[in-house]
Parts: structure tokens; sequence; C-alpha cells
């Protein structure tokens, strides 16, 4: 059971490796190295079934590695495959333990004098390691609810953020991330780059979401339609998403972790011959990275 159980694991490890050449996660690293001192130790004689069991949390933790290697999901059920490896060692120690006290039991019975004493202190000692496995496995199952309650504390902040968002900006995903628009007509005066008064108080709510939610890479794109000079409409519209960077970083989002990009009349989203198309295509976009991004 031992070597099929160690076969199994590197055999994944190994097809992990062939199938990405992105590191694995430290979670992983340490799941497998937990995986095989249990494979190998007790709990391969005395915890078959949880032996098993974290075996198939390691596969799925392999597996997920193998499809998204830099995933939150392949972090998670890494970080679970280690924690139930380390049970099922602990838990093997634990039974191994106990053997060992009812055989120094049975034991003890026939012994007398000297004998007995170094049994009796035998026994002290295997049960102060019992003591400490059981330690070991009540901190690692307090981790684990922890670690449980972590992640739906952080799914709640997300969802609350995207929420908060919405009440003040259009919200679309697409591949490059998620996309935050803000008309141009809110934000600023005619042919202006200086932020409006409305457009300072919708930007504090936008910064609080962002924060909210921990972006960790956001770029600022201002939009202009097409009248009036390309040339014009570019500086413009870099002037004007450097006065929403500016204002972001004022807020509290990292001046490291934002860009600000002009991109003038070549992206637009609606025709330029109507005066409502005009509009539509005067707006600052703030594309927050897929890494990152917003609770999708």
């Amino acid at each position: 059971m031992k070597y099929i159980a160690l076969t199994t694991v590197l055999g994944i490890a190994y097809l992990s490796g062939c199938a990405s050449t992105s590191a694995p996660p430290r979670e992983l690293v340490e799941a497998r190295a937990a995986f095989s001192r249990a494979s190998q130790g007790p709990a391969a004689r005395l915890a078959l079934v949880d032996l098993h069991n974290a075996q198939g949390e390691l596969e799925r933790a392999e597996r997920s590695f193998t499809e998204a290697p830099g995933s939150d999901v392949t972090r998670d059920l890494s970080y679970v495959a280690l924690r139930r490896a380390q049970t099922v060692e602990a838990r093997g120690d634990t039974l191994q333990a106990d053997q060992e006290r009812e055989r120094a039991e049975q034991e003890r019975a026939a012994l007398t004098g000297q004998q007995l004493t170094q049994t009796q202190t035998a026994l002290q000692r295997s049960q102060q390691q019992l003591q400490n496995t059981q330690q070991t496995v009540a901190l690692t199952q307090t981790q684990l609810a922890a670690e449980r309650q972590r992640r739906m504390e952080a799914e709640r902040q997300a969802a609350a953020a995207l929420e908060s968002l919405r009440r003040v900006a259009a919200v679309r995903e697409e591949q490059r991330g998620t996309i935050i628009t803000l008309s141009g007509e809110v934000l600023f005066a005619t042919g202006e780059s200086a932020l409006l008064p409305i457009a300072q108080q919708r930007l504090d709510q936008v910064a609080r979401a962002l924060i909210d939610q921990g972006a960790r890479h956001l770029v600022v794109e201002g939009h202009t339609d097409s009248r009036g000079s390309p040339a014009a409409n570019q500086q413009l519209s870099l002037a004007r998403a450097q006065s929403v960077r500016a204002y972001l970083i004022s807020r509290g989002i990292p001046e490291g972790q934002i860009e600000a990009s002009g991109l003038g009349p070549s992206r637009p989203v609606a025709p330029n011959e109507t005066a409502e198309g005009r509009a539509n295509n005067r707006r600052v976009e703030i594309v927050v990275s897929p890494a990152a991004g917003v609770a999708r």
C-alpha cells in the first residue's frame, strides 16, 4: 500500500510537471511531501480509508494545477490536500500510539520490579506523544475552519464591492478583465480634463469598492468621440485618464498599481453620427486585471 500510494502521487506530480511549466504553489509542494510521509508511516497500515481520501484530495489539487497552475482554486485545493495529509499522518501516529499503549498494558501484567518501572516510563512517553498528536490534530482542524471562514468572508466582501460598483457605474466582464465604465458627461465639462464635483463623489465610491475587493492592477483608459482632430482627442483622453488616476491614488489606490492610457476616438462603443452615440463614446473605463479583478 505504501508503494502504490507513493507511486500514485509521484506519477501525478510528474504529469503535472509535463503539462505546465509553472512552478507548483508552495501549498502543493508541501501537500506532496506530507502525503509521502503519511503513506510511508503508520497511516499506511492503520488508516487506509483516511489515506485514500487524502490521496483523492491531492489528486484533485494536481488536476487543478495541470489545468490552471496559478489559480486561487489550485492554491485552495492544495491547502486542503496539505491539511488532509497532515491529519491522516497524525491519525496514523495516534492509532500506533494506542496500539503501543495497549501492548504495553498487556505486558505490564507479566512484569515485576525494574521491568515494570521501565514499562511505565515507556508508557508515559507514549501517552505524552499521543497528547502532542491530539493537540496537532485539534490545531489542524481549527486552522481548516479558520481558512473556510476567511474564504467565505473574502467572497462576501468581493460580492459587496461588485454591488457597490454597479450602483455608480456600468460593470461588464471581458477577456482582459473587469471593465468599469464612467460616462464622461458626469466626470468632466466639455473639452476639459478637470474633474467635476459630482465626479469626485462617484470616484470616491469606486475607490472604496476597489480597495475592498483587493484590486492589484488597474488601467484607466480615456475615450472621446470623433469630433475634432485626432491629435487633440488623443491628448484630451490621456489628460482625463490621468486626472482619474491621480484622484484614485489620492483616495488610497497605490500609485504603482494603476496606469493611465489615452485612446482618443479609436474604440467607439456607439456610432458617432448621433448625439447619443457621441455621448456614449465620451467615457472613462477602469480595467481591473483578471488576476485580481472584481468577483465574477
